[in-house]
Formats: structure tokens, C-alpha cells, sequence
């Protein structure tokens, strides 16, 4: 008899569909990773939900992230970019259709700027109980610390990259603010400390990301990222990290 398969709700990857628009960042444009791609990568595992994120490639398109999450069906989220003049009117007819937070991508560009953070969290947050989301290099976060504390919900991406900004991270995460556990291979540090660090600062911190398809990425995922996680916490830290911390976040709020 085969073991039952590891639950894991995948909190951060990106659909590549070419049916829909995509543009050039610094000339960059990824290779096409379909919904069926994505979940043929990762068969192995008992899916129980995710969130897909927008890049930087697809700026404010939002056609295909609405057929991807047509696609995923239930418990399938959406990590959206949109301007701080977006009308209310279709945050709220997003939010219908399974988006639930924004990103601010102050790494590769694509979306709002940073100086409107405060302003768009809020909003979005009043209005359809949505976090915010940053893909930004943690050495960039203390003039931002009291900022992001002051805001409702906020997750940084990819365990915030950077040995040097790691201590403002840790901080930032012991009052609340989550991690997520992904892009093992664009970080300059043991991800396996750096987890074990913000499991003690706050078990409830950490949320499990594939970072399917990788892109850019120096190293991309492997299936031992996973392993990395389960083999480094006990039982029940592990599903935490895997799978309790991300469906509170993205399903429960």
C-alpha cells in the first residue's frame, strides 16, 4: 500500500499562459506553464488549495488569472497587481471571482509603487478583506518596518531573500506579519535555519510556496524543498507550515 500523499497548500506560483497578455520585464519574457503543467508537477503531493501569483511579466493583466482560477476550482486563490486608481467596482467583481490580495513587486517592478502602499492596503482591505503581499530583498525593509506593521495583513515572499535584512524579517514576523517559505533557490542563506528562526519567532508565520515555475530563479524548485520543511520541524510544526498557516491566511481572513 502506498503512504498517503503529503498535503501541502501551495501558496505561491505563477500560471504562464501565452493565451493571454504578457510583456517584457528588462526583456524578459518566462517559457509558458499551464494550470495542467503546474498541477502535473506536482502530482506527488495532496494539493488542498493555492494562491497564484501575478509576475511582473503579466503587470495588470487579470484575464489570465481568472481563467487560471476557473481552472483550479476550489480553494484556489489569486495574488493580483492592480494601481491605486483601480475602481472599487472591480476589486469587488475580482474578489467574486477568488482574488484575495496584492502584490507590490518592488524586486522586478510590474505593479503599484511602493509610495502607495499605505493608501491601496488599506482600501483593499476595507473593502474585500484583502492582504498585501511584497516581493522585495529584505536588506530594503527597515526604513518600511513601522509602515508595515501599522498595516492590516501583509505577507513578504521567499523568506525576504537576504541574509542581510534577515533580522528585520525575523522581527517583522514575531509581530505577526507572515513569511512565505518558497524561491529556496534565490536566497543568499540555509533556508533550513531560516525557517527554524521564524518558526520560533511565531509558528504562524510561515507559509509553504513552490515558486512553480521558478523563473529567474538561480536554482529552481525541487521536490527536497519540501522535504526540507517536513524533515526540519516536527509533525504537526510541519503541517503549519505546509498547509495551516497559508488556507487561515488566504481562506479564513
Amino acid at each position: 500500500m502506498r503512504p498517503p500523499k503529503l498535503r501541502i497548500f501551495d501558496s505561491h506560483f505563477h500560471i504562464i499562459n501565452p493565451q493571454f497578455p504578457l510583456f517584457p520585464n528588462h526583456g524578459y519574457l518566462p517559457p509558458t506553464f499551464t494550470v495542467n503543467d503546474y498541477l502535473s508537477k506536482l502530482e506527488d503531493y495532496q494539493l488542498v488549495g493555492g494562491a497564484v501569483v501575478s509576475g511582473s511579466f503579466q503587470k495588470q493583466d487579470q484575464t489570465y488569472l481568472v481563467d487560471a482560477l476557473a481552472k483550479l476550482g476550489k480553494n484556489y486563490v489569486g495574488v493580483t497587481q492592480l494601481l491605486a486608481d483601480t475602481p472599487d467596482d472591480t476589486i469587488l467583481s475580482l474578489h467574486q471571482q477568488g482574488v484575495r490580495a496584492i502584490r507590490f513587486n518592488l524586486k522586478r517592478g510590474g505593479s503599484e509603487e511602493i509610495k502607495n502602499i499605505d493608501t491601496l492596503a488599506r482600501r483593499v482591505f476595507d473593502l474585500a478583506s484583502w492582504h498585501i503581499e511584497l516581493y522585495i530583498d529584505a536588506s530594503d525593509l527597515p526604513p518600511l518596518y513601522n509602515k508595515l506593521l501599522a498595516l492590516p495583513a501583509v505577507s513578504i515572499d521567499h523568506l525576504g531573500l537576504s541574509q542581510q535584512g534577515f533580522p528585520t524579517l525575523l522581527k517583522l514576523a514575531e509581530k505577526g506579519i507572515k513569511v512565505k517559505a518558497s524561491g529556496f533557490g534565490r536566497v543568499d542563506f540555509d533556508p533550513a535555519q531560516a525557517i527554524l528562526d521564524l518558526y520560533q519567532a511565531n509558528p504562524n508565520c510561515l507559509m509553504f510556496g513552490s515558486d512553480l515555475p521558478s523563473t529567474r530563479a538561480p536554482r529552481p524548485f525541487k521536490p527536497e524543498d519540501i522535504l526540507l520543511i517536513r524533515d526540519n520541524l516536527d509533525e504537526a510544526q510541519a503541517e503549519k507550515v505546509l498547509v495551516e498557516n497559508a488556507y487561515q491566511f488566504y481562506l479564513k481572513n
